[in-house]
C-alpha cells in the first residue's frame, strides 16, 4: 500500500514538514509495511520557501535586506543552480510574522527588501524566479520593491516618494527607465492564494489592510492611494491591472509583479505541486492524506487540501483531509475531489489546549485512519 502524505503547514503548531512527519509516525503505526511518502506542501502563503527547498534540495541562500519597517533581518531563498531558477518568498523580507501587534502598520511598511531578493537572484544568474507572495506586512503595492530596483517613484517636487502605501497618494511621476534591465530576461511566476483585486470592497485594501494595522478610516486612505498608483502605472505601462484576479495580493504586490515585472501570476498551490511533481507522486499512490489548520468554504479559492484533491480527482485517487478545524462551508469539499474530511479535536478543547497536542492528534487520527483502511482493504 502506498500512502502520500502532503500537509500544508498547521499555522501557530507545525511546520508542513513537521505535520507530514507526524502523520507518517500514524500511519506506520497502523500499517509498518505500508510505502509513506511524504511531500510537505504550501499554498504560496508563508512555509511555501520551506516546503519549495525540501521538495527540490534546492541551495539554501541567505541575504541581509530591509524588513517591511525598513530595519536589517536575514532573509532566506532558495537556489536551484542547475536551472538557474530562484525561490523568492515575500514573508522572508516584507512578512507579518516579523512585526509585533504593536508595530504593525500598513500605512507604512514596505516591499523593498523583496526587490533586494529579487537583485540577488539576477546577481547570482537567474533567468527564472518563483516569488511566494504571502504573509506579507504591507499595502504598498508593491512600490517598495520597483524602488528597489530601480524604477523611481516621485512626488509633485521631483522627490523619492517615502515607504509606504499611503504615500502613493503624493505619486506624481512614475518612471521606469532605470528599471533594472536584466529584468527583462528574467521569467517571473508569481505564486498567489486569493483572486482579489486591487481595489475597492474585495482590494487588498479592505480585505487585508485591517489585519495589518489598518484602521477603517486607513483603510479608505490606502485604497485612494493605491488607485492612484493604478492610474499612474497604467499611463505607464500602457495597460490597466487593476481588475486582475489576484492582484490585491500581498498588499497589491500581485499588480506590481504582473503590471512591471511581466509575471504570471498562479495559485500558489498549483505552482508548488508542478515544482515537487506532484503528478507522478498522485499517480503511484493509493490513497492521499492532506490538511492544514482549517478547511471551511474560503479553502476553495485555493488552499492546498483543496488543490491536493483536485488533482487527485483527475486520477481517481482517494484524498481525506485533516484540518485543526471545520469551519463554515467545508462540506463544499466534498464537490472537490475530498472523499473525506475530519477535525483533529478529540473532545472539547480550546485552540490554547489544542495547539501544542497538533502533532500528537495528526498521529492518532492517521493511525485510526489507516487501520480502517487495511480493515477495508
Amino acid at each position: 500500500m502506498n500512502v502520500l502524505l502532503c500537509p500544508d503547514s498547521f499555522k501557530d503548531a507545525l511546520s508542513a514538514p513537521e505535520a507530514a512527519a507526524a502523520m507518517a509516525r500514524g500511519v506506520q503505526r497502523a500499517a509498518p509495511d505500508a510505502n509513506v511518502q511524504a511531500c510537505p506542501l504550501a499554498d504560496g502563503g508563508e512555509g511555501s520557501l520551506e516546503a519549495l527547498i525540501a521538495a527540490t534540495g534546492a541551495e539554501r541562500r541567505q541575504l541581509r535586506v530591509q524588513d517591511a519597517l525598513g530595519r536589517p533581518r536575514q532573509a532566506t531563498w532558495g537556489w536551484l543552480g542547475e536551472q538557474r531558477t530562484a525561490f523568492i518568498e515575500l514573508a522572508e523580507a516584507s512578512g507579518l510574522q516579523h512585526l509585533a501587534n504593536h508595530e504593525r502598520s500598513a500605512l507604512t511598511t514596505s516591499t523593498f527588501g523583496v526587490g533586494e531578493l529579487l537583485l540577488a537572484a539576477l546577481d547570482q544568474g537567474a533567468n527564472k524566479a518563483l516569488l511566494l507572495l504571502g504573509g506579507s506586512a504591507t499595502n504598498d503595492g508593491g512600490a517598495g520593491m520597483l524602488q528597489a530596483l530601480g524604477a523611481r517613484l516621485l512626488d509633485q517636487h521631483g522627490k523619492p516618494l517615502p515607504p509606504g502605501g499611503a504615500a502613493l497618494s503624493q505619486l506624481e511621476s512614475l518612471a521606469l527607465d532605470e528599471l533594472d534591465p536584466r529584468l527583462a530576461d528574467l521569467r517571473l511566476e508569481a505564486a498567489v492564494d486569493v483572486d482579489n483585486p486591487l481595489l475597492g470592497e474585495r482590494g487588498a485594501s479592505a480585505v487585508f489592510g485591517p489585519q495589518k494595522g489598518a484602521s477603517s478610516e486607513q483603510v479608505e486612505q490606502l485604497d485612494r492611494a493605491l488607485k492612484r498608483f493604478a492610474d499612474m502605472t497604467a499611463q505607464a505601462v500602457g495597460h490597466d491591472y487593476r481588475e486582475l484576479p489576484g492582484a490585491g495580493a500581498a498588499g497589491g504586490m500581485g499588480f506590481a509583479a504582473r503590471a512591471f515585472l511581466k509575471a504570471t501570476l498562479k495559485p500558489g498551490i498549483e505552482m508548488i505541486m508542478q515544482q515537487t511533481d506532484m503528478a507522478t507522486l498522485l499517480a503511484n499512490a493509493d490513497v492521499v492524506i492532506t490538511g492544514e489548520g482549517r478547511l471551511d468554504g474560503q479553502s476553495l479559492a485555493g488552499k492546498t487540501p483543496i488543490g491536493v484533491a483536485r488533482a487527485a480527482q483527475r486520477l481517481n485517487k482517494p484524498v481525506i483531509v485533516l484540518a485543526g478545524s471545520l469551519g463554515n462551508g467545508w462540506q463544499a469539499c466534498f464537490n472537490e475531489g475530498v472523499t473525506a474530511a475530519f477535525a483533529l479535536a478529540d473532545g472539547p478543547i480550546s485552540l490554547e489546549e489544542a495547539l501544542p497536542r497538533t502533532a500528537e492528534l495528526l498521529e492518532a487520527r492517521c493511525e485510526s485512519l489507516l487501520r480502517l483502511w487495511v480493515a477495508a482493504d
